[in-house]
């Protein structure tokens, strides 16, 4: 089983061809969880290992522990469509949801508005049913007034076969405001001592496989701060883009 971070579906493909089955389940500290799980379909047992790691690497559908889930507009608070594409926040009420934080109604307040838990998690409801989380609110990154997907950036990323680790994080750009900033630990073996050369090549691997505007602009090399369950400590690199400062403009 895994949780507590969205699994890129190289990584799920990768464990499935050595054997391991993984269910993959969401939710938070607040609504105890698991929230959902991605329910294995039969009819994915014939498809393609990385379409089966693609639809296995969404969230799901809601467990059977909680009563209401939903992605909504966060403003009128209606369902979004089931599409696939059109971005809401993942909402949850019942009676595994907590009451509160202590001594906190201004975040009570926020938390709770309209009656439902607002995860502060993006998603999107696909054909199916089956959600899947987009990204954290806070981790969207906002590039000349494009909304920028950390979580698809990363997904990107670990396609490289150099790549061990990868997490995307927001960095300032002169040019566009923000700019994906790519931190990424290399696979043992791999020579990475031509850190400019191997930026490049990442860049260019992204570039084939994203839009334009979401290819990072930026790559760091080097270990990635973990929480001691393994989380990645994404509030550790953003301190560290603001370190290196905005991407220049170019003066081409």
């Amino acid at each position: 089983m895994t949780a507590g971070a969205a699994p890129p579906p190289s990584v799920l493909a990768a464990m499935s061809k050595l054997g391991f089955h993984v269910s993959h389940t969401y939710g938070l500290s607040e609504t105890y969880g698991p929230s959902t799980v991605c329910a294995w379909k039969p009819e994915w047992d014939i498809l393609p290992d990385d379409e089966r790691a693609r639809l296995q690497a969404r969230q799901g559908i809601r467990y059977v522990g909680l009563e209401g889930l939903d992605v909504v507009d966060p403003k009128s608070m209606a369902p979004v469509p089931a599409d696939g594409s059109t971005l809401g926040e993942i909402v949850m009420r019942g009676n595994a949801v907590m009451k509160g934080y202590l001594k906190n109604p201004k975040a009570n307040a926020e938390a709770f508005e309209n009656g439902w838990f607002h995860s502060g998690d993006l998603g999107v409801r696909h054909p199916d049913g089956y959600i899947e989380v987009k990204d954290r609110a806070k981790d969207i990154i906002i590039s000349g007034g494009e909304n920028i997907s950390s979580l698809e950036v990363e997904k990107a990323v670990y396609l490289h076969p150099a790549v061990l680790e990868a997490s995307v994080v927001a960095r300032a750009d002169e040019q566009w405001g923000e700019s994906p900033c790519a931190f990424v630990t290399l696979k043992d073996g791999v020579d990475g001592s031509d850190e400019a050369a191997m930026a490049a090549n990442v860049i260019k691997f992204c570039r084939e496989r994203l839009p334009g505007y979401w290819v990072p602009k930026s790559v760091v090399f080097g270990p990635l701060p973990k929480t001691a369950t393994g989380k990645i400590k994404k509030h550790e690199l953003r301190a560290k883009a603001k370190e290196l400062g905005p991407v220049r403009k170019s003066r081409m």
